[in-house]
């Protein structure tokens, strides 16, 4: 569905979409809009032609003048659309892709290179950044807005770090809410479904969430509005058990699969590749894994979420603004980085001040971040099986009873099998109370070497300010300055503030206790010049950014765009632009000991000395496996050791040094060509159609390299050999692939006369090329094609109202940390009746996502995804 934008909207409700000042372009392209409006449409303005937006350039502007793609999701949109929520909505806007990765926590992106941590899309509240400091990206909406909040949505599928500075080098999505001061009154929605029908890892659940908003004017300066909902529900379950390792033991004979010594299943924790060993067993050596559990044995699906928020508006005059807003956010549920979490008792808090005058806008806030009980998943499980027999006792044991076994007469693989039961005898069984107690202790022990939680305390400061210098010219000294030139600037700084816990986060700066408080900081600013020429019909701007981050030198981002509109109702869009993504506080100073491999950040500060005496992983798996082999294969009679020395000296010269260094900030370049075209009497068809072509350099990505533990490099191969006597570390570092990718997207929204809306969209995206690949770069993880259908009406018959949505998408090469593969094709039916009761404001809508409930996954390691049957009752429609 091209959700780009609402065809018909009263004229006055335009200056309520957003807290920006209207510029003297928007007056002139409202008039000129309405002069193209038929006769039978003149009760009300159609919305193709004088809808507004903000998010593409900082000011309000045209949607079909604005220079660079930007989407919009209003009032009547979310009315119409199946999806449960304003948020799950975005799913279907044209340009945009979105990954399930929980219930509760979903992820945007747009024009590829997406993953689980959304670090390359920005998401905004009212102009505020509702990342989790530690993280840098938004978790869902766990912060955001409610349904009875939200007045519209607005998406740059494409960077804008240029005017933002944000690491937006993806795109951005802007939240605006709605104004107590014209949306005042009592709001009460009440939705109540069911998910999980026939999944066979869970019976039915129930889900249910409640929204309350209050908004009252107390006086023409001053209104204040309060808001809070609570949602209740059982999570998606990942329940992927295909072997991540099944050559494992293949040089044996021993195929992949359960009955693979070495099972790593997707969706299984406690064997992986740290929780491996190699045994000699019967003059061959087999890769044995610890047993494991599956994610549905370690983590709790209960899924909850209650957030708030309060805002206080002043207006002194009709042309400022003052207000006021704080937020707070509880979450229980899944999320998903390199690694699963289960979030339990996860706080965010969010103060935020923001004024707006005809010249000024400016903002400062502050979020904490406090992850309370939350713990991993996979060390939570490596450490359930230690907990219960360390891994030299249980391969001793494991040892014994294969010999035994052979010797008894068993084939090989099942004494394997009798083997791993003998190793297995006390193991903690899942849904015991003995389990259900480890698994509390584990959670509260801040060491995943030894337990599994997560304990960080992080905040974030920025203050920004933005000045339209035209207008105060024109407000002061220059009265006649012409209204065709647009000339304002920003500046806007940002603070991390890191409380280290020992584990996650340390201070690494010299001469600092480590427990200390950790800064990281950023400072930046705009210029931005435009005018408009030939009798309005030309418009070109140029922007310039500057950013400043600690640990790097100064980054410059520009921006230079052309709108051509010969027409009032056809505009073409130009645009190059450059953005700059500088490591998030994760990538630049975790210091994690997981698995017996310790993850740091990839700054000098932290990882200093390790790059340049480390080997490659990649490299020391292909060389291990190559001496497993060459034992295997060597039929003499030659002790085993003997048979090791040599497999070494053989297969010394596959190890491969780190050829990595210390993290630089990522860098992309796009350029931009658009259409949008208001067609057929009235502007009734809407056509929206963009092209990009995209350059990046210098990915963030990890990579694992091992540093064996001797100073004398004839003996590497030797200490490579042995996972004793190497120091394993998993580095956080930029390829050094440029990639090239390119796109676009085409939109049709056509409106009949009796108000039925009927939408189309289609989105292509395509890895061109790589220069110099390495295989490091984030993987592409994008579909190729995608496209959305809708049909909708608001009052198709007597107060009854429907919405119908269906999307496809083509399967897609997925690219993880935690596995690749094949994401297969999906294809997903939404669809919803709405009936509304004027007296007393009443609405009920009963839709559901996913009718068909055809069980998918949106990437590789996620959960299964099936349909959400709801039903909402909504009292007071503002």
């Amino acid at each position: 569905m091209n959700l780009l934008l609402r065809w018909w909207r009263p004229a006055a409700a335009v200056s309520c979409l957003t807290t920006w000042p209207a510029t003297a372009a928007v007056a002139q392209a409202i008039p000129l809009a309405n002069q193209v409006a038929a006769p039978d449409t003149a009760r009300r303005a159609p919305i193709g032609l004088s809808e507004v937006v903000v998010a593409a350039s900082r000011v309000e502007e045209s949607i079909l003048q604005s220079p660079v793609t930007v989407e919009k999701l209003n009032a009547r949109t979310l009315r119409l659309t199946p999806a449960p929520s304003f948020f799950d909505a975005i799913e279907n806007v044209k340009g945009v892709q979105v990954i399930t990765p929980s219930l509760g926590f979903k992820v945007i992106n747009a024009r590829g290179f997406a993953n689980t941590t959304n670090v390359r899309f920005a998401q905004l509240v009212d102009g505020v950044d509702n990342q989790a400091p530690h993280i840098g990206g938004p978790i869902g909406n766990a912060l955001g807005p409610s349904d009875l909040d939200i007045a519209a949505v607005e998406i740059v599928p494409g960077t804008a770090a240029a005017l933002y500075g944000l690491n937006a080098i993806n795109g951005l999505a802007n939240f605006t809410t709605k104004n107590p001061f014209s949306s005042e009154g009592l709001g009460v929605q009440q939705k109540t479904g069911v998910n999980h029908l026939n999944d066979p890892n869970s019976g039915a659940k129930l889900y249910a969430e409640i929204s309350l908003r209050y908004a009252q004017v107390l006086s023409p300066k001053w209104a204040f509005k309060l808001n809070g909902t609570y949602t209740r529900g059982y999570d998606w379950i990942a329940n992927d058990l295909t072997d991540l390792y099944p050559q494992g033991n293949a040089t044996t004979g021993l195929p992949g699969g359960p009955t693979n010594p070495a099972y790593d299943p997707v969706s299984g924790y406690g064997n992986e590749s740290s929780d491996r060993s190699t045994l000699t067993l019967g003059g061959k050596s087999y890769v044995v894994a610890r047993t494991g559990y599956r994610e549905l044995d370690v983590v709790d699906y209960r899924l909850q979420n209650l957030k708030a928020d309060a805002a206080l508006h002043f207006r002194p005059n009709a042309r400022t603004e003052l207000s006021y807003a704080y937020r707070v956010a509880e979450l229980d549920n899944v999320y998903q980085r390199s690694n699963r979490f289960r979030l339990a008792g996860y706080t965010l808090q969010q103060h935020a001040l923001t004024l707006t005058t005809s010249v000024v806008q400016a903002r400062a806030y502050f979020t904490r971040e406090n992850t309370g009980q939350s713990y991993n998943l996979r060390s939570m499980a490596e450490n359930l099986d230690r907990s219960f027999k360390p891994d030299a006792q249980w391969n001793q044991d494991y040892t014994a009873a294969w010999n035994a076994a052979v010797q008894a007469g068993q084939p090989v693989a099942q004494a394997h099998a009798t083997a791993r039961t003998a190793a297995d005898v006390g193991r903690l069984q899942p849904g015991t109370p003995e389990f259900r107690q480890r698994l509390q202790e584990l959670a509260d022990i801040n060491n995943w070497d030894q337990g599994a939680a997560l304990r960080v305390k992080a905040d974030l400061i920025h203050a920004e300010a933005q000045v339209d210098v035209a207008q105060a010219l024109r407000n002061g000294v220059l009265p006649t300055l012409a209204t065709w030139l647009d000339l304002r600037a920003g500046l806007d700084h940002r603070t991390y503030v890191i409380v280290p816990d020992g584990n996650y986060f340390i201070n690494p700066e010299p001469g600092k206790d480590q427990f200390s408080n950790l800064t990281y900081s950023k400072t930046g600013g705009f210029v931005q010049a435009g005018a408009r020429l030939w009798q309005q019909r030309l418009r070109l701007t140029a922007t310039l950014r500057a950013d400043k981050n600690d640990y790097f030198a100064v980054r410059l981002n520009p921006r230079l765009t052309a709108v051509f509109s010969p027409t009032a109702r056809h505009h073409f869009r130009l645009s190059y632009q450059s953005g700059y993504r500088f490591p998030s506080l994760f990538e630049g100073f975790s210091n994690v000991n997981s698995g017996q491999v310790k993850r740091i950040g990839g700054l000098r500060v932290m990882s200093s000395g390790v790059f340049e005496n480390s080997y490659l992983r990649s490299s020391i798996d292909a060389f291990n496996a190559a001496v497993t082999a060459g034992i295997n294969a060597n039929t003499s009679s030659a002790p085993a050791a003997e048979k090791r020395r040599l497999a070494i000296a053989q297969n010394q010269g596959l190890l491969q040094k780190n050829p990595y260094t210390y993290l630089r900030p990522e860098h992309i370049r796009s350029l931009e060509l658009g259409y949008k075209a208001a067609l057929l009497p009235g502007g009734r068809l809407l056509l929206d159609v963009d092209f990009y072509y995209n350059r990046y350099q210098d990915f963030i990505a990890q990579v694992e390299a091992y540093v064996p533990k001797t100073n004398n490099p004839d003996s590497a191969a030797i200490y490579l050999s042995n996972r004793a006597t190497q120091n394993r570390y998993r580095l956080w570092t930029n390829s050094r692939t440029r990639v090239y990718n390119y796109g676009g997207s085409a939109g049709l929204r056509y409106e009949l006369p009796d108000g039925l809306l009927a939408g189309a969209n289609l989105t292509y995206a395509r890895l061109d090329r790589t220069q110099s690949g390495d295989g490091l770069e984030d993987g592409f993880n994008t579909p190729r094609w995608i496209y959305n259908l809708s049909l909708g009406h608001d009052n198709a018959f007597r107060s009854l109202g429907f919405g119908l949505n269906y999307r496809w998408q083509q399967r897609y090469y997925s690219q993880t940390f935690l596995v690749n593969g094949y994401v297969p094709a999906y294809h997903t039916l939404d669809a919803q009746l709405s009936y509304t009761v004027p007296k007393p404001d009443l609405r009920f809508k009963l839709g559901a996502t996913n009718v068909l409930n055809q069980y998918y996954v949106s990437f590789l390691g996620g959960p299964s995804v099936g349909g959400l049957y709801y039903l909402t009752v909504t009292y007071g429609l503002n």
